[in-house]
């Protein structure tokens, strides 16, 4: 949704340089590391003086985020580290940083507890209650062996998670030096993500749940086959309307910082609307979920996204069956087909 970047005012301070960091506002430092696929960046957040230092999100584990990590915090002492969620680009380095700095690590308890299940699924062989969901959304055998072929590789980009943690409930207020931050629960990009927002000088740091030229991925996948993180997600974005106003300034995980929130999260809840009723259009004739990705995706499904976008594309599709609008049935070869309801 490149578009949306034509009614969003966005800050004029130029974005760090690859582990480097700019100072955004009194006590509020913006990093960015670098990602080794399509986005190329995620931005982290130094909150607090020298004296106490907290760090909200750290990038994937590995030598160079660590070494970009040494030397932002040489002259810092570390307090704390928090996680907005369980992803590897805001995850990876945490348990690097909390064993190296002796710092406590706050998440909420599912994306916690969710990382420390994936992380243990590493080198396992991938489950068949996995495979068979990719075959009810049409896999063919090529496809499901790739996915056989990468599972478990979710924990290769996070580093030995501790084994203690402090949680992290929605309305948990923290100080960080001259600021109160106050936590912002919302789901559906994830179980429990942790937003932050400073209510003073009206800041918000968004993570992963509000961005302003893409949409935050929203999938079910095979550990959860019949979820509906959709209808989730878009109850955040409402209630995030209500919550922050024109002159919030976001600081989203990818790219940079922004005003304007209600419009954008407005427009993303038209996108999803306008996908939703192009479904139930598309599916008065039965479709697998495979059938679907013209419709809902500009960018063209190959071997490196095809993951996500079943994920996602699964993600509509249960929205409008558990709302009756559309039913599921499956064909002797296990594949799954989703029909309109017709209206009396």
């Amino acid at each position: 949704m490149a578009a949306a970047a034509e009614y969003l005012q966005y800050t004029e301070i130029d974005p760090p340089s690859p582990g480097e960091s700019v100072r955004l506002a009194d006590q509020l430092d913006w990093v960015r590391m670098p990602l080794p696929f399509m986005l190329g960046h995620i931005n982290l957040w130094m909150l607090g003086d020298k004296g106490e230092t907290t760090i909200v999100d750290t990038g994937l584990n590995g030598d160079e985020t660590q070494t970009h990590w040494k030397r932002l915090l040489e002259d810092r002492h570390l307090n704390s580290v928090i996680v907005t969620h369980m992803h590897p680009d805001h995850v990876g380095s945490a348990g690097w940083l909390v064993e190296k700095y002796d710092a406590p690590l706050y998440m909420s308890r599912a994306e916690y507890l969710m990382c420390r299940v994936l992380v243990a699924d590493t080198g396992k062989p991938a489950p068949e209650a996995g495979v068979e969901f990719y075959r009810r959304a049409g896999f063919d055998e090529s496809a499901l062996q790739r996915y056989r072929d990468k599972f478990g590789i979710f924990g290769k980009a996070v580093y030995r998670m501790p084994d203690a943690y402090r949680r992290i409930y929605g309305g948990d207020r923290f100080e960080i030096g001259d600021a109160e931050w106050r936590a912002i629960e919302t789901s559906g990009h994830c179980p429990e993500h942790i937003s932050l927002l400073d209510e003073k000088r009206n800041l918000f740091i968004a993570g992963d749940q509000l961005l302003p030229t893409i949409s935050s991925n929203v999938s079910v996948w095979p550990t959860e086959p019949e979820a509906d993180p959709l209808g989730h997600w878009l109850h955040s974005c409402r209630k995030l309307i209500d919550l922050l106003d024109d002159d919030t300034l976001v600081l989203p995980s990818h790219g940079k910082p922004f005003k304007g929130a209600p419009a954008r999260l407005q427009a993303l809840i038209d996108e999803h609307d306008e996908n939703l009723q192009g479904l139930q259009a598309l599916c008065k004739t039965p479709k697998r979920v495979v059938d679907t990705f013209e419709l809902l995706f500009r960018s063209r499904i190959n071997e490196g996204n095809l993951i996500m976008a079943t994920g996602e594309a699964r993600a509509h599709l249960n929205y409008l069956v558990d709302r009756d609008v559309m039913a599921v049935s499956r064909d002797d070869n296990g594949v799954d087909w989703f029909e309109t309801r017709i209206s009396d």
